[in-house]
């Protein structure tokens, strides 16, 4: 891949060229470039006659001042996931469909411009990915080994699992082992795959979201495992995230359930599974992505939060009948709090959220749905925030986003229990938005001279 800083001669055309901004001098005053120390990191994209170009802005301050491409930044490729680990290290994380995606990490130069490492990596086909220790974890739920085949020729799913270290800068990936296998992972049959990971200690905590029964499993047994015969299905069909094979049940049989699998580390094979029926599965969902629904705060107690994501399948036998909920699993122990449960959609009006992400204290920001689900139907749009207290049972909507907007960067910032989410309106350049729990506020802060944003976060130079 090749990359260069950007050269001022290539920036002022696009900067003259490819915007008229729509900026309110007033409401956002321009700051001076910074002197100095720069350490928010912005991926952003700029576009120019028909290209874009991915970039990695840096500025000293995410709360005020106008951040321009011109004169700064780093071009690099496009990634589906910015991930950035503490404050030492950017990851550029690539999903392709059904494919390996290239992965290549960032640090932070003395000079406060970011910097690429050397190494580049074909990173497996993810659907979820977290952070243990050192490592960036990325997995996804694939076939395993030819040779564990049964006799009409199905192979049982596995755990597909990539190890990015990064301090070390290398890359590893699981090979076929039995120690994997997603198939009858919670006792009913049905394979699993892992959303979200959230470490506690060394236990490594994740929601196992139950898919159906695959080939392998549903003809496993003589079918013992399939509960609805005229769900299997007759013929291949669908496409991309949802394509499935004949003799597949596909999506759960068991959608008013939740589990969570407590991992021994990050090796994720010694494992203990805890269940409950309060909420359904654990994760939000978006084409073949599952988001991050299990965090702990900073008293290591342990949320985990379901948006009822399964009023969405089109047949009832397959439909929560939960409203969005969180429960707990209290510091030290695990298992759920039985005294523990959240109606989320009741304190929300009937509302359910595509993502979550911890705040602090008892804080949780969450990205809302615009309606209610309609069941059987395909989720609304998601362009609206809320602040949801686990402790005081409170949601309150966030006062003060644009009402231009079109979009939302895919994860906040978040620094001193402040969330900085990136915003993207229709009627000019996007912006940071700070946006306070204590008062469930949106405040406009830096403007970003770009197309999008794409990510957000810290590094300091090391």
């Amino acid at each position: 891949m090749k990359r260069v800083f950007m050269k001022n001669l290539f920036l002022a055309a696009f900067a003259a060229t490819a915007f008229i901004s729509c900026t309110n001098d007033d409401e956002n005053p321009a700051v001076p470039p910074a002197e100095g120390v720069r350490p928010y990191v912005i991926a952003a994209t700029v576009t120019m006659s028909n290209n874009s170009t991915p970039v990695l802005l840096t500025t000293e301050s995410l709360e005020y001042g106008t951040v321009s491409p011109v004169n700064q930044g780093l071009v690099t490729d496009a990634a589906s996931y910015w991930v950035f680990h503490g404050t030492d290290y950017l990851y550029g994380l690539s999903y392709n469909q059904g494919n390996a995606g290239l992965t290549r990490s960032f640090v932070m130069g003395n000079d406060y411009n970011v910097v690429a490492r050397p190494k580049e990596y074909a990173v497996n086909r993810f659907t979820t990915y977290g952070i243990y220790d050192k490592y960036i974890l990325t997995t996804s739920t694939g076939n395993g080994a030819a040779d564990w085949a049964d006799s009409n020729g199905y192979i049982p799913k596995m755990f597909l699992v990539s190890y990015l270290d990064t301090e070390a800068e290398t890359y590893v990936s699981s090979v076929p082992d039995k120690k994997y296998v997603a198939e009858n992972f919670l006792g009913n049959g049905e394979f699993v795959t892992l959303a979200g990971f959230q470490q506690r200690g060394e236990q490594l905590f994740a929601a196992a979201v139950p898919m159906g029964l695959s080939q392998y499993g549903a003809a496993a047994e003589a079918g013992k495992w399939v509960r609805y015969p005229d769900l299997v299905k007759t013929e291949d069909g669908g496409s991309n995230s949802s394509s499935y094979k004949k003799g597949e049940l596909q999506w759960t049989q068991y959608p008013n359930e939740c589990h969570v699998a407590i991992f021994d580390d990050s090796s994720l094979t010694g494992k203990k599974i805890i269940s409950t029926d309060k909420i359904s599965y654990a994760c939000g969902r978006n084409k073949s992505q599952y988001y991050q629904m299990i965090w702990a705060t900073e008293s290591s107690d342990i949320y985990v939060l379901s948006p009822s994501y399964a009023k969405t399948m089109s047949d009832n036998r397959q439909q929560t009948t939960l409203p969005a909920g969180a429960v707990r699993i209290k510091a030290g122990e695990d298992d759920f709090d039985s005294n523990y449960y959240l109606n989320i959609e009741e304190l929300s009006g009937g509302r359910s959220f595509l993502r979550s992400w911890y705040i602090g204290g008892s804080s949780f920001l969450l990205q809302m749905y615009d309606t209610p689900f309609t069941l059987g139907g395909k989720a609304p749009t998601a362009l609206s925030l809320a602040v949801l207290d686990v402790e005081k049972g409170s949601l309150r909507f966030v006062d003060g986003l644009p009402q231009t907007l079109s979009a939302f960067g895919k994860a906040p910032y978040i620094e001193n229990g402040i969330a900085y989410m990136p915003v993207t309106v229709t009627d000019g350049y996007p912006a940071i938005y700070r946006i306070d729990p204590a008062t469930a506020t949106a405040v406009k802060g830096a403007v970003i001279e770009v197309t999008s944003l794409d990510g957000v976060g810290k590094l300091l130079p090391r």
